[in-house]
């Protein structure tokens, strides 16, 4: 019997355009990915853990690193209009103390840099993540040109407004 109550759901399935095969392939699929994120995560909370928590001889300590604060830097945004400004607080991350004071000497060459890149940049060059990860890149890129032979490993917005 179970057999015939089969036959009748291909039939409505065939006659449906296959649409309930749709759904199941996208719930499939989402049970996958949720699966994968669940084995993901999972694994970042064990490599996050302290030392000791457990007894869990795989964990790995993270290296030291240090944070430079650069000072507050305004700017006007170019606009075919109305003026809009660009206001950002900038931290560099860095191995270490010493790499902070290898950068100390070049600081009026980074500000430099920071002030010519973003005075080109338009509102909507700002817009959604997309927008500052692009500047992200785009800061870093340039810092460690200006820096060499010191690197600085990652620019994080501490402050970012656009008005």
């Amino acid at each position: 019997m179970s057999g015939a109550g089969q036959g009748a759901t291909e039939q409505e399935v065939a006659a449906d355009g296959g649409a309930p095969s749709k759904k199941k392939k996208i719930i499939l699929i989402a049970a996958v990915v949720v699966v994968l994120l669940a084995i993901g995560g999972g694994e970042t909370t064990t490599a996050e853990r302290p030392a000791g928590s457990d007894g869990d001889s795989e964990f790995v300590p993270q290296k030291e690193i240090y944070f430079y604060d650069l000072p507050e830097v305004t700017v006007n945004l170019a606009t075919q209009g109305q003026a809009a400004y660009l206001k950002v607080r900038v931290s560099l991350e860095v191995a270490d103390r010493e790499v902070a004071n290898q950068i100390e000497p070049f600081l009026p060459r980074v500000m430099d840099v920071f002030q010519v890149y973003l005075r080109e940049l338009r509102p909507t060059d700002l817009e959604g993540s997309a927008g500052l990860c692009r500047l992200k890149e785009e800061l870093l890129r340039r810092i460690n040109v200006a820096v060499y032979p010191a690197r600085v490993d990652g620019v994080l917005f501490k402050e970012i407004l656009v008005q």
